[in-house]
């Protein structure tokens, strides 16, 4: 099992007769094991050392399993090691509190160490298979990024995270909103752009990849010189609503109503409405006279 032989298990348990059980069980199937007898103890050995998978009592005094896997999952280095929780509790209220807490198993109490070390395999399989998926995405080059529905970054590829930075951590709240939108209400723009730590950014919504996982694109806006200025120019010249203006300038420039959509953060429909607005308070009918209408209002004619 030579794979298995370079990966790391981490059990954490209050009892040392499960951690000596499982540290035999876990080193006979080749596997290199650490033990903490504590969830404190748990966190000290996981910053000196990475493990690739945790085994985690649920029920430890002082900090409970729960706590010490949301504060592991807290740390970029840990965010993706699989924790599988052991706990005697198994009524549902509790299952559900251990997979919240970013467990992605559990085992009942007593342990039947084979049951364990089969659970073990199958995670790190699956463990790795997503780093390699994440590894490949960074060869290529891609700008992409997964977030949770809080806003958290739970992965990113080197390319996405020097886009972010320093905003890396955790992405706001309207724009996590958007996100969720985008996966279940119709008509919802797939594209926005934002400012963030200072630089014009251009979000794609990609999909859900998960559950628990929202997988977008990130560009850098292209910069649109005086595009304020100019959009503050039709609303006075033209007697335009703010965002008339805005819409009517991207027509100008040759946008369809779907790119206006995802540039201007509305749905295809509002642009339409808008438009429609547009074309009856300026008495025009069609996109070339709404352009040359603007060209004119931006020469001062």
């Amino acid at each position: 099992m030579s794979g298995a032989a370079r990966s790391i298990v981490l059990v954490v348990d209050d009892s040392p007769g499960t951690l000596g059980l499982l540290n035999d069980a876990l080193d006979e199937a080749g596997y290199t094991v650490l033990v903490a007898q504590s969830a404190r103890a748990a966190l000290e050995v996981a910053a000196r050392a990475t493990p690739d998978i945790i085994l985690m009592d649920a029920l430890m005094p002082a900090m409970d399993g729960f706590e010490a896997c949301r504060r592991l999952k807290q740390r970029p280095g840990l965010a993706s090691v699989p924790i599988i929780f052991m706990t005697a509790l198994t009524e549902t209220e509790h299952v559900l509190k251990a997979l919240e807490a970013g467990g992605v198993d559990y085992v009942t109490k007593p342990v039947t160490p084979a049951e364990v070390v089969a659970r073990v395999g199958v995670h790190l399989a699956n463990a790795r298979l997503t780093l390699s998926a994440h590894r490949a995405l960074d060869v290529a080059g891609r700008f992409l990024l997964a977030i949770d529905p809080a806003g958290q970054v739970v992965w990113s590829t080197p390319q996405a995270a020097a886009l972010l930075e320093p905003e890396a951590g955790v992405l706001p709240v309207e724009l996590v909103a958007w996100s969720l939108r985008c996966g279940t209400e119709a008509g919802t723009p797939p594209r926005r752009r934002l400012v963030l730590g200072g630089r014009a950014l251009e979000i794609a919504y990609v999909g859900r990849v998960a559950e628990e996982e929202i997988l977008l694109r990130v560009s850098a806006a292209a910069a649109v010189p005086d595009e304020a200025e100019e959009a503050a120019q039709l609303k006075e010249r033209l007697a335009l609503t703010a965002r008339e203006a805005e819409v009517l300038l991207w027509l100008a420039r040759g946008k369809a109503n779907r790119d206006i959509a995802a540039i201007l953060g509305l749905s295809p429909r509002t642009v339409n409405k808008h438009l429609e607005s547009i074309y009856d308070k300026l008495g025009i009918e069609n996109r070339a006279s709404a352009a040359a209408l603007v060209v004119r209002a931006l020469q001062g004619g």
